[in-house]
């Protein structure tokens, strides 16, 4: 049995402008950002870590390295996912522009492309699930932090409780807040805590 402890990284300068979309473009975080990792830290203090994973953008790698306090390794599967044409634009903004882009979205994110060019879901739920699947091989047991982004932590939380993907955005994933779930030896996915503070 692995125990995660999920984490979407910390408020960034686009969060904080109106929400805009941020996927590959690597943003930093603002000073709040960095609040919000110590905040974790001082969380998760208690917890003993068996290793500690992140999004190659800084982001996610720097709320990692403050949240732990410990050596990060990056992984390109938990990258953000591909926004194409909706990147550094807020949602009213894209709809306004093309609005049949994201009826498709939300009708069927898992077929339909974000942005137009970018990834479909089921894209982003292949990549993220392989790297679950592979710690599994991995490891027997363990504690680890993974820190991610809002897109793909939704769409793969969803796949994995058997939600249509359409429903991703039902699973709230605010910044630096904890999610914990544990994967078993068949890779079973029983959710703890969602979108959580510990106390």
């Amino acid at each position: 049995m692995l125990t995660f402890y999920l984490l979407r990284h910390g408020e960034t300068t686009w969060n904080a402008d109106n929400n805009r979309y941020c996927g590959r473009t690597d943003i930093e975080l603002t000073a709040k950002g960095l609040q919000q990792a110590e905040t974790v830290r001082e969380q998760l203090k208690e917890i003993d870590f068996t290793d500690v994973f992140s999004s190659p953008l800084q982001r996610a790698r720097i709320t990692a390295q403050v949240a732990s306090g410990r050596e990060v390794r990056t992984d390109q599967r938990l990258i953000e996912a591909d926004f194409g044409d909706w990147e550094y634009k807020t949602r009213d903004e894209f709809i306004a522009e093309l609005p049949k882009l994201w009826e498709d979205w939300e009708n069927d994110p898992a077929v339909a492309r974000a942005g137009g060019t970018g990834e479909t879901g089921m894209e982003v739920v292949k990549r993220v699930d392989d790297f679950f699947n592979e710690l599994l091989t991995n490891y027997r047991s363990g504690n680890f932090l993974v820190v991610a982004h809002n897109g793909v932590n939704r769409l793969y939380m969803a796949y994995k409780l058997g939600m249509p993907l359409k429903n991703y955005r039902q699973l709230v994933q605010l910044n630096s807040a904890i999610t914990q779930f544990t994967l078993d030896e068949q890779g079973k996915f029983t959710l703890h805590y969602l979108n959580s503070i510990l106390r």
